[in-house]
């Protein structure tokens, strides 16, 4: 254990690991920013009552009684949602830059994993403002988890403590989000940081000839003191402007319209406007998972070699992939809602067969297609292939995300953003 505290990084790094487009800074920011949120967390521990009565209370009093108490509920907000897509961004560079094969396999495993965590601590954080916004996008959220077969409404009842959101599900909450996530983060990123140290640090490309070896000590410290400085600006920038929603206090008698997940959900939900609740909350989700995680499994023949997108050709067949793959998730949002709905098209046939099995293989056959007249041609290799694969699950996710944010109306229905 003396070792992860001491050694999180070398006593000297080649010089072309100091080059600013191989890292971003962005585990380093990542990083920063759960060390803010702890700080500011615990600073909004002192006033925060965690029952369904006082909770709201308190948040009001916290920014209309407290000195600074609205900016320091602000920095802690906006660090979460900084994070989250910091951390997803992070997720994003280890891949595009081959990060995940060999001695780095475990890493990339346990980078999964505080990925999740830090969708869970956002998540959990979200409800305990306990306001019209903070509770019915939890019972949207929570409803989803309800669709997972034979076990969904048994562990959506446990997760909120009772059929609907209560005194419990703001316990649970508050509970995870303060006393059990920021624990398991702390460590998980640590030895996180520490497995990357002990295989040689960051992937880089293989130098013509061997690499200049000098201190981090200015040169790496410095630089990240830089980017730590530039990103708390940022923060406290959005933090000085841009107040942490907080609506009137939660009814449940009353409904918003839309009542919209979380913006980090928003994919899944959208998801369900389009797929049987089996397909959008279970299958769809579980196969990206598994997929994430199967990836460092599988029988490369080329070993990774730093650059990213791997090769010119992977450069070229992702950014097609990227378009391919926008077009095709539009285009099917855009002919769900407003040309065909297949479970209206075909009275009768079962919703699971209809609004899942029939519009996931149509999915399927576009991207056979797209692979036959478009990707065969290049002779991709098994490593190109799987990352056309992973960009076209990524770009489909973040235009879902957007469509849910920021397309869907009252009723949920498709509508211009200055239109809601």
């Amino acid at each position: 254990m003396r070792s992860i505290f001491l050694h999180l990084h070398p006593l000297k790094i080649s010089e072309q690991a100091l080059r600013f487009d191989r890292t971003f800074g962005l585990g380093g920011m990542a990083a920063l920013l759960i060390v803010l949120q702890i700080i500011t967390g615990i600073l909004l521990r002192f006033y925060y009552i965690s029952s369904p009565a006082e909770a709201y209370n308190s948040i009001v009093f916290l920014k209309e009684q407290v000195l600074f108490g609205q900016f320091v509920r602000n920095i802690h907000y906006w660090s979460g949602v900084f994070l989250l897509l910091i951390a997803f961004l992070h997720f994003l560079r280890v891949f595009f830059t081959g990060a995940y094969r060999n001695a780095r396999l475990v890493n990339w495993l346990f980078g999964l994993f505080i990925l999740l965590l830090i969708v869970f601590a956002n998540f959990t954080g979200y409800l305990l403002p306990w306001d019209q916004l903070a509770y019915w996008a939890i019972t949207v959220s929570t409803n989803i988890i309800g669709y997972l077969p034979v076990f969904g409404e048994s562990l959506r009842q446990a997760l909120i403590g009772g059929r609907e959101l209560n005194a419990g599900t703001l316990q649970n909450f508050f509970t995870f989000h303060t006393a059990v996530l920021p624990f398991l983060l702390i460590a998980l990123v640590l030895y996180h940081f520490w497995r990357v140290r002990k295989v040689g640090g960051i992937m880089l490309p293989e130098p013509a000839e061997k690499p200049e070896m000098i201190p981090v000590m200015p040169n790496l410290v410095f630089k990240e003191f830089i980017v730590a400085l530039v990103l708390l600006a940022l923060v406290f920038l959005f933090a000085a402007l841009f107040n942490a929603p907080l609506l009137d206090k939660a009814n449940p008698a009353y409904s918003m319209n839309p009542t919209k997940a979380p913006w980090y959900f928003a994919g899944v939900q959208e998801l369900l406007m389009h797929f049987h609740p089996f397909f959008a909350a279970f299958i769809i989700p579980l196969g990206v998972i598994v997929f994430l995680a199967w990836i460092p499994f599988l029988n490369f023949k080329d070993t990774p070699n730093g650059h990213w997108f791997i090769s010119a050709l992977g450069k070229q067949s992702s950014k097609a992939t990227a378009i391919f793959s926008g077009v095709v998730t539009v285009a099917g949002i855009l002919f769900n809602a407003t040309i065909v709905n297949f479970e209206i098209l075909l009275p009768g046939i079962p919703a699971m067969i209809s609004n899942g099995i029939i519009p996931l293989s149509m999915l399927l056959l576009f991207m056979a297609g797209y692979y036959r007249f478009y990707l065969k041609r290049f002779s991709l290799s098994a490593a190109e292939l799987v990352q056309v694969v992973f960009v076209f699950i990524m770009v489909a996710f973040i235009v879902l995300t957007i469509t849910g944010i920021f397309f869907r109306g009252k009723d949920m229905e498709l509508t211009l953003p200055w239109l809601m």
